[in-house]
């Protein structure tokens, strides 16, 4: 997968949205809200080509509160094939 560009991460009135930028790309009918998680793993997958494991790997890296309680690969990928899944149907990533 790959973030289609155009699409920015912007922060409007506290919120995380997705922008389109770009006369191609405009459509306000679906605006994209991102969460906490959502809006770090939207940061670190530009202008790369990622797999839903790569986003297991980033959210494990980024939410392991210590050697003790580490997020599980199970819910980290989980959690990132939902979040994909989400970017596919806004249509905000290329398979």
């Amino acid at each position: 997968m790959r973030a289609r560009k155009g699409f920015n991460l912007r922060e409007v009135c506290g919120e995380q949205i997705i922008v389109a930028e770009g006369k191609e790309n405009i459509d306000f009918t679906n605006i994209i809200s991102m969460n906490e998680s959502s809006a770090f793993l939207w940061n670190n997958i530009q202008d790369k080509e990622f797999t839903i494991e790569d986003l297991a790997d980033l959210l494990i890296g980024e939410y392991m509160i210590d050697e003790n309680t580490p997020l599980d690969r199970e819910t980290a990928l989980a959690d990132a094939k939902a979040v994909a899944e989400k970017w596919i149907e806004a249509e905000i990533v290329e398979e």
